[in-house]
């Protein structure tokens, strides 16, 4: 059985992504510098998503290459209108209290526009075990919970130990909890790390049945915890006028990869040796000679990329018909990216999303307030 949080929505948060891990090409495994992760190319990408209408826009988190993640959010903040920022955070790089004031900075820029991604993966030159590594999220989150619904931090772990006597530099713009934490990972200690702990649980695509089999066991293990979840998938998407001409583009897409050079781009990422890395690959043995596990749902992407290994190729309706039928499974918030980004967004921009009711969750879930609230970089006092 799949329980959700929302289930009163009918409609779903549609986000775009932001390459600033240098994630984007024309042809994949084909570096160009035209596409490269400079700061024009990926905040006009994110300014494109928030003119057309998407809710909000996934900043990565990545080491090898491209921007930093939190820095780059809070440059472009300013020049958004109404889009969400899902800025990825690595827990473990920031002191707990000083990324909390980070947040919270970025937050009020935001006026309460901001989600924030938990990432779990090694720091750079690290390497920790699985339960370590989420035990370390776990503390950093129980902090910021802290942080954001207490006047002060006193907190003994694995990992870290502190007494803070105040939180006033660290109350976030957003209300009820701060704001949403979006989360994935497959291991059993992450899916308990999101079971306890954060709001929004993302998959990468995989079939039906197996997205299923993901959101049945994340609410039982919510349900542990007397909470429930939204559940969240991160795709990429092809879609043209026809079928034909989308799986032309799909083809055209690989058509230059160096396999070698493929394997080199996933085995660099901090997340290369995961399970949820692990499961896309399995769905690339199990395709079809195209690549395709299912309808509409081809594995080619992640012949050069880690995480995120597939995407929806079709027409106009057969992915609306896909989306659909996912939001009919319970997922209320959609990750859409394409190559290269800016045309893919403005595709999909024309094509499905104004056919998409969309939503943006910390709204629905009344994290906004609807005046600047009391806190002191809000309208409160700073003492």
């Amino acid at each position: 059985m799949i329980e959700i949080r929302s289930p009163h929505l009918t409609g779903a948060e549609v986000a775009w992504f932001a390459p600033i891990c240098n994630d984007d090409y024309e042809y994949l495994g084909v570096p160009d510098n035209r596409l490269k992760s400079t700061f024009a190319h990926t905040s006009n990408i994110l300014l494109t998503a928030d003119r057309l209408g998407y809710r909000n826009i996934l900043c990565p988190s990545s080491y090898q290459v491209g921007q930093d993640t939190l820095t780059f959010a809070s440059a472009v903040a300013p020049q958004t209108r109404s889009i969400n920022l899902l800025t990825a955070v690595r827990c473990g790089e920031l002191h707990p209290p000083m990324l909390a004031r980070t947040i919270a900075t970025l937050d009020h820029i935001l006026e309460g526009r901001l989600t924030i991604n938990i990432i779990s993966s090694d720091m750079p030159g690290e390497k920790l075990d699985s339960i370590s590594r989420y035990q370390r999220s776990r503390e950093v989150i129980e902090i910021l919970k802290q942080a954001w619904t207490q006047d002060h931090i006193d907190y003994q772990g694995q990992f870290y130990t502190l007494q803070l006597n105040t939180t006033d530099p660290v109350k976030p713009y957003q209300q009820n909890g701060g704001p949403l934490l979006y989360f994935g990972g497959y291991s059993p200690d992450g899916k308990d790390l999101c079971a306890e702990h954060c709001d929004v649980y993302l998959m990468w695509p995989e079939t039906e049945g197996n997205l299923r089999g993901h959101m049945e066991d994340l609410t039982a293990r919510a349900a542990g915890y007397g909470r429930k979840l939204d559940y969240g998938l991160r795709v990429h998407v092809i879609v043209r006028e026809t079928e034909s001409e989308a799986r032309a583009a799909a083809q055209r897409l690989v058509s230059k990869l160096d396999d070698t050079f493929g394997t080199e781009i996933r085995e660099r990422a901090q997340d290369a040796k995961t399970l949820g890395v692990a499961l896309q690959s399995q769905a690339r043995e199990q395709a079809d000679s195209e690549g395709y596990t299912e309808p509409h749902l081809w594995t080619g992407v992640g012949r050069a990329r880690s995480g995120c290994g597939a995407a929806l190729v079709g027409d106009p309706d057969q992915i609306l018909a896909k989306i659909r039928r996912y939001m009919d499974m319970g997922i209320r918030a959609f990750i859409f990216s394409g190559y290269p980004h800016l045309d893919e967004c403005e595709l999909f921009g024309r094509y499905v999303l104004p056919q998409l009711e969309t939503v943006s969750l910390p709204r629905e879930l009344g994290r906004i307030p609807d005046t600047t609230p009391a806190t002191p970089l809000g309208a409160g006092d700073r003492r």
